[in-house]
C-alpha cells in the first residue's frame, strides 16, 4: 500500500472532488518551514524523545526482541501543533490523535513533514469524512458498521485506508473496543471489506497495578491477532500490528509482542487544558 505521501496525494484529489481547499504546502508563496517558538514547559523535547526511544529499545532487548520491531507512536493529545511539529523534526514521525477535531486542526501544520498520522481515539460515524481527509490509519475500529462506513467513503473518495480493530481486553466499561469474544469475527469481517487494509489490533491495558493481569490482557490481544492471521482469510496477511502499551506498562506490552507503543506526556510534558 502507498505510504503517507501517497495518502496525502489521494487526500488532495479527494478534496478537489469534495470542493475542499487544501492548506498551503511548502511550495506556496509565503510558506515558512520555521518551527514557532514553544512554551518552556516543554523543555528539551528532543532529549525526552530520545529517552523514550531508548526505553522502548531496552524493553525489546530485555525479551530478546529486535528493537526495530517496536515503533514508538507519540500521542499528541492536547499538544499545540507547534510542539508536535518540533517532535516530528526531532524524529518522532509516527503520531496519534485522540479526536478528529485535533487531527484536523494539526494535520495541516504538519503536512510538509511527512509524518504518519493515526487516529487512536473513538471515531463517531458522523466524523468519518473528516477523519478520512487526514488519517493514515484509524486504530479504533470497534464495530462492523463503522468499518463499512469507512469503506464506503473510501470508495467514494478513491482511496485506501489502514485500519486496526480495537479490542477491550480488560472488560472495563470506561474503555472502547469490541469484546475479545467477538474480536476475531470482527477482524475477519473488516479484513474482507474493500478499500480497507487491516494492519492489526489495538488495545488499552487494564487499569491496575497487577502486572500479571495487565500481561494477560496483552497476551490475549496477541492470541487474537495470531488467530486472525492463522485463518488465512482474505485480507488477514497484513494484520501484523499489536498497538498496545503506554508509559506505565510498555515493558509488559513489549514482552507480550507489541509492535507499537503509545507515549504522550513522557515526551511532550504536561498537557494543556
Amino acid at each position: 500500500m502507498p505510504g503517507p505521501v501517497g495518502h496525502r496525494r489521494r487526500r488532495h484529489d479527494a478534496d478537489l472532488r469534495l470542493g475542499v481547499t487544501t492548506p498551503a504546502g511548502p511550495d506556496a508563496p509565503g510558506y515558512s518551514h520555521a518551527v514557532p517558538a514553544t512554551d518552556s514547559s516543554h523543555g528539551d523535547l528532543a532529549a525526552r524523545l530520545a529517552a523514550a526511544q531508548a526505553r522502548v529499545a531496552a524493553a525489546a532487548r530485555a525479551v530478546d526482541r529486535d528493537p526495530s520491531e517496536v515503533r514508538l507512536l507519540l500521542a499528541s493529545k492536547r499538544m499545540p501543533a507547534a510542539v508536535v511539529r518540533e517532535a516530528v523534526l526531532a524524529g518522532g514521525t509516527l503520531l496519534g490523535e485522540n479526536t478528529v477535531q485535533e487531527l484536523a486542526a494539526k494535520a495541516p501544520e504538519l503536512a510538509d513533514l511527512g509524518a504518519e498520522l493515526h487516529l487512536i481515539g473513538h471515531l463517531q460515524s458522523n466524523k468519518v469524512n473528516a477523519a478520512l481527509r487526514w488519517a493514515d490509519c484509524v486504530q479504533s475500529v470497534d464495530t462492523l458498521a463503522l468499518a463499512e462506513r469507512l469503506a464506503r467513503r473510501c470508495e467514494t473518495t478513491d482511496r485506501e485506508l489502514d485500519v486496526m480493530v480495537q479490542v477491550n481486553v480488560s472488560g472495563e466499561a470506561s474503555k472502547d473496543g469490541v469484546d475479545p469474544e467477538g474480536a476475531t469475527d470482527l477482524a475477519l469481517a473488516v479484513a474482507a471489506l474493500p478499500r480497507l487494509r487491516l494492519t492489526g489490533l489495538m488495545t488499552i491495558g487494564a487499569n491496575t497495578d497487577d502486572e500479571a493481569l495487565v500481561r494477560v490482557g496483552f497476551g490475549r490481544l496477541r492470541a487474537i491477532r495470531d488467530a486472525v492471521r492463522a485463518s488465512g482469510a482474505p485480507g488477514t496477511s497484513t494484520a501484523r500490528e499489536l498497538s498496545m502499551g503506554m508509559s506505565g506498562d510498555l515493558e509488559l506490552a513489549v514482552a507480550e509482542g507489541a509492535t507499537m507503543v503509545r507515549i504522550g506526556t513522557a515526551v511532550f510534558g504536561a498537557r494543556t487544558s
